[in-house]
């Protein structure tokens, strides 16, 4: 029994449905094993103690309220903003970076276009062609560099996550194809990864068997007779149960714990939007969520990922750029493109600075949510790099450069965090896939070449 260790990929199986497991006890022999191998260190896949490291991107739209985003001074003692006192509880979790550009998100002689190319630049630094057809061209974007070099590792290479429905075709701005707004994913030039915006599927996605077929049968039979995806597991798990740990044993039932509370959540939600008049709703049954609803269960679904080391990469869309979502949560009932282009009105200003108060805010109980899950001496946080920003910074003048970035998260202790770095100033501040490179490098993904980048930005690992 003292010899006995679990390997890292084991999965609990039953019909239709595969389950992986958390970060064990039993796991640590091989993991530190792993992490000894790669030495634990920057530019490894593991830390030292052998957990994966992960890596995602939230994606905000139409800038921020800069003035209540970016500190006035750099280094530790820096004074959180209006914006980013909503995730004050982890600012010693927190590096946020200033002053990096997208230059290939300006607008060039083919016209503006300042959404479809922001969204498009974000992770890939390319300038997009201009199109309204299907011959959309780009580059590959920072995440699916790691899933082409990572993905093999763990059952899904990546997880992409929106809460916008993405549109297939047309023009969606100023002669730009709608895949460019709707979309920051890209495996290839020509092949956007389209983000899934129902909470259901993507919990499919992390639970079904990878046989299509036979996973919407268990989806099915679970639907009709109300049983959860653990009733599908359950014999396999009685029998490693018998031979882990008290330790372990908790850990499981903490996993299997936030497994049943997200289905919960997701039935909750779809039969409240159900009950919506027709008038009201942005999208058919079942994904009419309140907002803050739906973007609660996106981020329950990475968590989810990212415990069960179900894929160490993940992009997740707030909204499509140029988005006119209304947010009466923050008490803001005007679309959210319209009051961008505040034309320094004071009254809109603020409204800008209420709804990113309230974006951030859900965002810190992602973090909530991450930084309660223990990993070895520490927790799933601190193997995370989570960053959250955009690619334009003012809505109003459609600013791509001094751009919003925010990380949270240790990347596996690589991150030197608790304090405000500014990289750069103005248009000729450093492209920001020198930032994605430091990170991919972290990642232990090695890469010549990335869009526009001009080297790496290794500040990001020392104060």
């Amino acid at each position: 029994m003292s010899n006995w260790h679990l390997s890292r990929r084991t999965f609990l199986r039953g019909l239709g449905t595969s389950m992986a497991l958390p970060a064990l006890n039993a796991m640590l022999p091989g993991m530190r094993l792993l992490g000894a191998e790669s030495g634990g260190a920057a530019g490894a896949t593991t830390t030292a103690g052998g957990f994966p490291k992960r890596l995602a991107y939230v994606y905000v739209p139409n800038g921020m309220n800069m003035a209540e985003w970016t500190p006035t001074t750099a280094g530790a003692d820096y004074e959180l903003p209006v914006i980013l006192q909503k995730a004050a509880a982890h600012r010693k979790d927190l590096l946020v970076v200033s002053g990096l550009a997208h230059a290939q998100a300006e607008a060039y002689a083919d016209g503006g276009a300042a959404h479809a190319r922001a969204s498009a630049a974000y992770l890939t630094g390319c300038n997009a062609r201009k199109t309204e057809g299907a011959d959309v061209r780009l580059g590959v974007s920072a995440d699916q560099i790691v899933a082409q070099q990572l993905g093999h590792l763990t059952r899904l290479p990546s997880l992409e996550l929106s809460c916008a429905r993405g549109a297939r075709n047309g023009t969606c701005d100023t002669g730009f194809s709608c895949v460019y707004q709707f979309n920051i994913a890209w495996k290839s030039e020509t092949q956007p990864m389209n983000p899934e915006v129902d909470p259901r599927l993507a919990f499919e996605r992390l639970f079904g068997s990878g046989d299509p077929a036979l996973s919407a049968e268990a989806r099915a039979r679970r639907e009709k007779q109300k049983l959860s995806v653990l009733d599908f597991v359950r014999e396999d798990a009685r029998g490693l149960q018998k031979r882990l740990g008290a330790e372990d044993n908790r850990k499981l039932d903490e996993y299997f714990s936030g497994v049943r509370d997200l289905e919960r959540q997701i039935a909750q939600a779809e039969q409240t939007a159900q009950r919506l008049p027709a008038d009201k709703r942005e999208f058919a049954p079942p994904l009419d969520y309140d907002f803050g609803q739906h973007a609660a269960l996106m981020y329950e679904v990475m968590a989810l990922a990212f415990q069960a080391d179900a894929t160490r990469v993940s992009t997740f869309m707030l909204g499509q750029e140029g988005s006119n979502r209304p947010y009466p949560q923050a008490d803001v009932r005007d679309g959210h493109h319209d009051i961008s282009h505040h034309k320094n009105n004071a009254e809109r200003i603020a409204k800008i600075s209420r709804i990113n108060q309230y974006h951030l805010g859900l965002f810190a109980k992602f973090l909530d949510r991450l930084k309660s899950v223990r990993e070895g001496e520490g927790t799933l946080l601190d193997n995370c790099a989570i960053v959250y920003g955009g690619a334009i910074s003012d809505g109003n003048s459609h600013s791509h450069f001094d751009l919003p970035v925010l990380v949270a998260g240790r990347a596996g202790g690589a991150l030197a965090t608790g304090r405000h770095l500014v990289a750069g100033r103005g248009k000729s501040g450093p492209p920001m896939n020198n930032f994605h490179r430091a990170l991919l490098a972290n990642m232990g993904v090695k890469i010549d070449r990335f869009g526009d980048s001009s080297g790496t930005l290794d500040q990001i690992f020392s104060a």
